[in-house]
């Protein structure tokens, strides 16, 4: 019996809530509804999954320390990336809030540079079906196969054809641990809903002998088709994702090979709404780094001298948007052309050379001058301020290169953007001995604080989640229908002004990543921003405060209550067996036909009845 006023539920949470048909055991093995020992005792007894959880009910704080500690126990990087991918799977929120809380130490086994191992071994560990693979099987059906895709409200796709993974060649369908990566990262630091995120390959075959032989290969084992049935396959891809998706559904090329990357960037950048991360995104993070190493050096793009150590998606997409950069700053395309050096395995790039080792993004930046092959010779014939590796041959900046650099700038710019980090052009300790720690560097695979001379200078990694999550919010955001390559410059400058004089006197060139999703949330706003002003966005009228139109649209990583809000305060909610003793009712008795009589009673003038809670 009881003595004092009756317990009543606690329906008050100002949490959305979002009615639902699905079962307490359904909820436990749903990575979107799955609380694990978050599910309050209150919880657990409407579910019916009251004694199928021990007894203790932790936050999701409390959640996240002790993931964070089982994560920590593991030595070996893929174990680390499985068990995150296993986390995903099993607790979506808690996943998601994990990788917030301790991104710097997660982000490298959730993406590069371990998803690159984890491509190569993919066909062993493809436990989950994660994403859409579509064949070149299924070539005039692509249309009925993303239909099979359960979700309708998709937003953002990445796409590989797992043609050039990373530095590592054809992985086939093993690529598509690239995706899956991206498609966490839009979620995580974008903050794009999960469910509006569609990770896919195209399984077109494999021209990598050992892994297309490989017995237990996960994809066709077959070659890759000629191009023109090739090109045909991808098209009718794009109008199927129109179709299914929409016009402004967001298509992220990434990792094909670096002709079918620039090739499909031409074709579709003006039909549909898409981009090549590879080629736009890594040159945005770049720009970004190059404009705040001038900012602390105290100087301007104009009189900067550029040379790359390679010349394929990345090198050529940076020294494009460059070409942008000069323009805005009132350099002439021709004279900006003059400026950028490129150097990849046949030397550097001049007018002289072979027209079969010039490919026309190549032709543009070739010079009238003498061939010349080594490294270090072009660094003692041009004497550049700004050294940029996208080359994925590890070690080709070498002690001579890094030392002749130093002698011609008081302080050099050196970049090393390959990876994973077995194909960085140097190592952050490298380049700070052999540049007696003058230089300002950055990587595209994180590497540890460097020491020399008692001081300790921190890697910025060059990592293109801080461009494409807020360029990807902020397209889908007010519905861009094509994306101009302006877009990664204003990414690129916004992202620029996030690094602050306390980062580049550590020598960092970005803020720290921990603040990826601060990043990513200002780069959307200037995208939202720079779209409205241009007439690009087709969200209208204009919201006159983008900062809050965005906040209304981004993922909110928190358990959803089970249980729905009690809107009105005055409608006291009892339990049911507080409502037997009450009216003296015998057990056996159906409360809804005795609820009058409770009322009569004075009790409440209204009441909703619920199960028996602790």
């Amino acid at each position: 019996m009881y003595k004092k006023q009756p317990p009543e539920l606690n329906f008050t949470s100002g949490r959305r809530f979002v009615p639902s048909s699905t079962s307490g055991m359904m909820r436990l093995n749903s990575k979107h509804y799955n609380k694990a020992l978050a599910f309050t005792i209150k919880e657990r007894q409407l579910l019916g999954i009251h004694g199928l959880l021990p007894p203790l009910v932790r936050t999701v704080e409390e959640q996240v320390r002790i993931y964070y500690t089982q994560f920590l126990t593991l030595k070996e990087d893929l174990a680390k990336y499985l068990f995150l991918l296993n986390l995903s799977e099993y607790n979506q929120v808690l996943f998601y809030k994990l990788l917030e809380a301790y991104t710097e130490k997660c982000l490298p086994y959730v993406y590069t540079p371990t998803v690159g191992l984890a491509c190569q071994r993919y066909s062993y560990i493809q436990e989950f079906p994660r994403g859409l693979y579509i064949t070149f099987k299924d070539k005039g059906h692509v249309c009925n196969v993303l239909q099979n895709w359960p979700q309708s409200d998709v937003r953002v796709i990445v796409v590989t054809d797992g043609g050039r993974i990373l530095g590592l060649g054809d992985l086939g369908a093993n690529g598509m641990g690239i995706p899956v990566g991206k498609i966490t990262l839009y979620t995580a630091f974008g903050k794009v809903r999960p469910h509006q995120c569609l990770p896919i390959c195209l399984d077109v075959g494999c021209n990598t002998d050992s892994v297309r032989e490989e017995p237990y290969y996960i994809g066709l084992k077959r070659k890759r088709p000629p191009i023109d049935e090739y090109d045909e396959f991808i098209d009718e891809f794009m109008q199927a994702v129109v179709k299914r998706f929409g016009q402004n559904c967001l298509i992220q090329f990434e990792d094909f090979a670096n002709n079918d990357a620039f090739r499909f960037l031409e074709k579709y950048r003006h039909q549909y709404c898409m981009f090549n991360d590879d080629i736009q995104g890594t040159a945005a993070v770049g720009l970004a780094g190059i404009i705040s190493a001038l900012k602390y050096i105290g100087t301007d793009l104009k009189s900067q001298r550029i040379l790359f150590q390679g010349a394929g998606e990345a090198a050529i997409g940076l020294a494009r948007l460059l070409i942008i950069a000069f323009r805005k700053a009132g350099v002439k395309k021709d004279e900006a052309v003059k400026c950028i050096f490129l150097r990849d395995s046949h030397g550097l790039v001049v007018t002289e050379r072979s027209l079969d080792t010039l490919n026309d993004n190549k032709l543009i930046f070739a010079k009238e001058m003498p061939l010349i092959f080594e490294l270090e010779d072009c660094i003692r014939e041009i004497k550049p301020t700004i050294l940029v590796g996208a080359s994925a041959q590890a070690g080709s900046f070498t002690k001579e290169a890094l030392q002749l650099m130093t002698s011609y700038n008081a302080v050099p710019i050196i970049f090393a953007l390959s990876n994973p980090t077995a194909k960085s052009e140097c190592t952050a300790f490298e380049a700070y001995t052999h540049s007696k720690g003058k230089c300002l560097f950055a990587s595209g695979s994180p590497f540890p604080p460097s020491e020399f001379e008692g001081r300790t200078h921190y890697t910025s990694q060059a990592n293109n989640a801080y461009i494409f999550p807020g360029v990807g919010l902020g397209v889908t955001a007010c519905c861009i229908r094509h994306i101009p390559p302006e877009i990664f410059l204003i990414a690129a400058r916004t992202l620029a002004d996030l690094c602050t004089p306390e980062d580049l006197s550590q020598g960092r060139l970005y803020p720290p990543l921990n603040k990826l999703s601060c990043c990513a949330f200002e780069i959307a706003i200037s995208v939202v921003t720079y779209a409205h002003i241009k007439n690009l966005s087709t969200v209208l009228p204009r919201p006159t405060n983008v900062r809050a139109f965005l906040k209304h649209q981004i993922y909110d990583a928190k358990y959803e209550p089970v249980v729905p809000p009690w809107l009105n305060p005055n409608i006291k909610v009892y339990d049911k067996c507080y409502v037997k003793q009450t009216i003296n009712m015998a057990d056996g008795v159906n409360i809804s036909a005795c609820m009058q009589n409770f009322i009569l009673k004075g009790i409440s003038d209204k009441v909703y009845l619920v199960g028996a809670v602790y």
